[in-house]
């Protein structure tokens, strides 16, 4: 018997566009990791999110461990994280030999609870080390509350880095702003990653933004294996290759032009999702907090065993039984292995999130009906242990 067709949780989604500015990239023979399409790309990008510069990047991975280079962070030094995230997080703490210091979520939008960073914050003032930055994630799509952290990180002198990687599109409308701002934008640095699971993609791509112009030069300095102003190569610091090729930002650029179209798309299978299985008892999905539009990168569940009659790893694997990946939330990064013994604080937030929370498949191409596979798949369990 033939499986059915794979679902996948996030595939890339291109168009005609795309293909225009990478057949000009071949066109003008500019192959390499720099060219055109970067610069327009890099122009393109700060104003779509509202920032003064920015440098596009091999990854957003290289976009934050420059940033975290660029503030200062050495060995031994803190810098404050969200627990619940990705390992790319918090890994380039640890490139510079930083350690992680974990901050526990809140409720309303999953992200980086105020009241926590707060005690945090605290406690080191009184210890005389307070952190060199905060890496404030932005999950799922969407913001966190960012004034709240900003006016935390002001108030203690701390520089606040956006990792806005999973939340390009989204926006976040607090108070003192009269006009709705991009997650990132409010930072010292703020990072986007254009993996190929974004919501656009340039198969592997990041860019660092900025309204500090020194800032983003010194990044493209660094990421241009810190090449010093010389016709021979000559080198005062050690840099990184980690510029975006010219090819890989002319589909940036495609993507760019579709990205509230991917919005709205996606913001739409959240919706059927919750049209078709909000009724149904033990199942609730990821809030929008009030203070912003989420993008629903990815739909996030969560299941309460006790009302549902089992949990959500069950769900997943029996989605995985019809060939259809779904995945759990983040693991928290003070339970993971490489993260052993490093500070936190609080954390059950973030552990009952992960225990319950599951990520369906939302890509802005995912058909109707391999939506209905997965609608399907989750009604049939809870009807047969109903």
């Amino acid at each position: 018997m033939t499986a059915p067709p794979r679902v996948y949780l996030s595939s890339p989604h291109l168009g005609a566009e795309e293909f225009e500015f990478v057949r000009e990239a071949f066109a003008t023979n500019w192959i390499a990791p720099l060219g055109p399409n970067v610069d327009a790309f890099e122009r393109e990008f700060a104003a779509a999110v509202g920032s003064a510069h920015a440098a596009a990047l091999s990854s957003g991975t290289a976009a934050l461990h420059l940033a975290l280079r660029l503030a200062g962070v050495t060995a031994g030094d803190e810098v404050f994280c969200s627990s619940l995230t990705f390992s790319a997080s918090a890994n380039p703490i640890v490139y510079e030999g930083g350690r992680p210091v974990f901050i526990d979520s809140e409720r309303t939008s999953w992200n980086m609870d105020p009241a926590r960073l707060e005690e945090a914050l605290i406690a080191k003032e009184r210890g005389g080390r307070l952190p060199k930055a905060v890496i404030l994630v932005h999950l799922y799509g969407q913001a966190a509350d960012i004034n709240a952290v900003a006016s935390l990180c002001g108030r203690f002198g701390v520089k606040l880095i956006e990792d806005a990687a999973e939340a390009l599109g989204a926006t976040y409308s607090g108070s003192g702003h009269a006009n709705s701002i991009a997650p990132g934008v409010r930072g010292w640095t703020g990072i986007y990653s254009f993996n190929g699971n974004k919501i656009i993609t340039t198969s592997g791509g990041g860019m660092l933004v900025s309204d500090d112009a020194d800032v983003v030069q010194k990044a493209r300095f660094l990421a241009t294996q810190a090449r010093d102003p010389a016709p021979h190569y000559q080198h005062s610091e050690i840099g990184y290759n980690y510029r975006m090729s010219n090819v890989l930002a002319g589909i940036g650029r495609g993507q760019l032009r579709v990205l509230q179209a991917r919005v709205d798309a996606r913001r739409a299978v959240y919706a059927r999702y919750h049209e078709a299985l909000a009724d149904l008892p033990g199942i609730e999905f990821m809030p929008e907090a009030p203070w912003g539009r989420a993008t629903r990168w990815l739909t996030c569940a969560l299941i309460d065993p006790a009302a549902f009659g089992t949990d959500r790893e069950s769900v997943r694997l029996a989605l995985e039984a019809e060939n259809i990946e779904a995945r759990p939330v983040w693991k928290p990064m003070h339970l993971q292995p490489v993260f052993a013994g490093c500070e936190r604080f609080g954390g059950e937030v973030a552990e009952d999130l992960f225990a319950r929370g599951l990520c369906l498949p939302s890509g802005s191409n995912l058909k109707r009906e391999d939506q209905e596979r997965v609608i399907q798949v989750v009604r049939r369990l809870a009807r047969r242990l109903g």
